[in-house]
């Protein structure tokens, strides 16, 4: 049961964090998701309730659709307890984003709603599964990321650190 809960923190994580347009775009920009593309990598923690917090190391991979609308991600990330990829893709229209992930190992899914905020984004996830609240700061090329687990009875939260290049 705890490694599934890993690989489930550890896919909102990287999966709803990363693939989110986390950096004020330029005056003409042909994406709100061009800061994003490219490689990111970086490191975090997983928080239960009842056992010490686990390290996670993820790398995320950008790209936007042909259509130029819509992210599509590839999220890689590896704890003490197992591995995780996650695909997804993200669209935002009016500063509201919505999209889906799919985990490929471990096969589970869901989707995501949000809103871009004065610092960054606040994201509601939810599948069958999991459910989370997750808050997104911006800052200098670099990603905070804080998740709160709700209805767990085991994962606390999750923090995670993302620089890109």
């Amino acid at each position: 049961m705890k490694s599934f809960l890993i690989r489930a923190a550890a896919a909102i994580t990287v999966c709803f964090a990363a693939a989110l347009p986390l950096e004020p775009a330029a005056a003409v920009t042909a994406s709100p998701f061009a800061p994003l593309l490219g490689r990111w990598t970086g490191i975090g923690m997983i928080g239960y309730k009842e056992s010490p917090p686990e390290k996670i190391k993820c790398r995320a991979t950008y790209q936007l659709s042909d259509a130029q609308d819509e992210l599509k991600q590839t999220v890689r990330c590896a704890t003490t307890g197992g591995n995780i990829e996650i695909i997804s893709n993200v669209k935002e229209a009016g500063g509201k984003l919505s999209g889906h992930w799919k985990e490929t190992i471990h096969n589970f899914e869901g989707d995501l709603t949000g809103d871009v905020t004065a610092k960054g984004y606040r994201v509601v996830i939810k599948s069958a599964d999991v459910s989370a609240n997750m808050d997104i700061i911006v800052d200098n090329g670099k990603q905070a990321v804080e998740i709160q687990f709700a209805d767990s009875s085991s994962l606390r939260g999750v923090t995670l650190i993302l620089t890109k290049g």
